[in-house]
């Protein structure tokens, strides 16, 4: 079974269709810039760019970096703050004629690695964070979901979210080294296993490609691992939530 899996993101919406019975790409990945604002119509065209793309007919899963309740999104993130109160898969659907199914964007990569990648037959709490413009989290008990567990807005310091201050994000705004960045990185991971306990941590996003550059920051006894899927856990995991 073939799915179109979109990975909407706040510098970058890239898609695929994926294999959702092996969660493999089966097209090569195709990444449009995020547009400047992220505004609900200007990011729904490029929803339909790509879905034009790929000149897809089908269904299509969207892995959206908000809370997302029954399709509507109830917070915006690293997205204008307009799209709060939208129903995201309706607005995909009036730009493209397709049915779409939305989820968390963690939450969707967390899914592609409890599936087919790292946590996969992983027993007990898995938590799956996401590098990036902000720090995305999904939360699996078991390999079931434990929906919208935004990690990332957790206030800290002169912050608003400690994304603000150790996404990825910062790292390029402060203009720090990989070591230097860990250190804050560390924090995070540090803060959020006293919250949520869990047996394994997952990296993925764009930094999840460089662990070997911060990983001696981390000092949690917590085991914190790559996610199989790097990058692409995304595309995957939204594909599966329309499945």
């Amino acid at each position: 079974m073939e799915i179109l899996g979109i990975d909407v993101g706040g510098s970058g919406i890239k898609g695929a269709v994926v294999n959702v019975e092996t969660g493999t790409l089966i097209t090569e990945k195709h990444r449009i810039p995020t547009p400047q604002g992220a505004k609900p119509t200007d990011v729904a065209n490029v929803i339909a760019q790509l879905v034009e793309h790929f000149n897809w007919k089908g269904k299509v899963g969207c892995g959206f970096p908000a809370i997302i309740s029954h399709g509507v999104a109830l917070s915006s993130g690293n997205i204008d703050k307009s799209w709060r109160g939208i129903n995201v898969e309706d607005i995909f659907h009036q730009h493209t004629g397709l049915q779409f199914h939305v989820g968390n964007d963690a939450d969707a990569a967390g899914l592609a690695e409890v599936t087919f990648g790292a946590g996969k037959g992983v027993e007990g709490l898995v938590l799956m964070i996401t590098i990036g413009t902000g720090l995305g989290s999904g939360l699996f008990y078991n390999g079931s979901l434990v929906p919208n567990l935004e990690l990332g807005t957790i206030p800290y310091k002169k912050y608003k979210c400690i994304e603000h201050w150790a996404a990825d994000s910062a790292r390029k705004r402060d203009e720090l080294s990989y070591p230097e960045w860990g250190k804050r990185f560390n924090k995070f991971l540090k803060i959020v296993n006293a919250l949520t306990s869990p047996d394994v941590i997952i990296l993925g996003g764009g930094a999840s490609k460089k662990m070997d550059r911060y990983k001696d920051q981390i000092t949690i006894k917590t085991p914190v691992i790559p996610a199989q899927f790097q990058n692409n856990a995304g595309i995957v995991g939204a594909a599966l939530i329309a499945k």
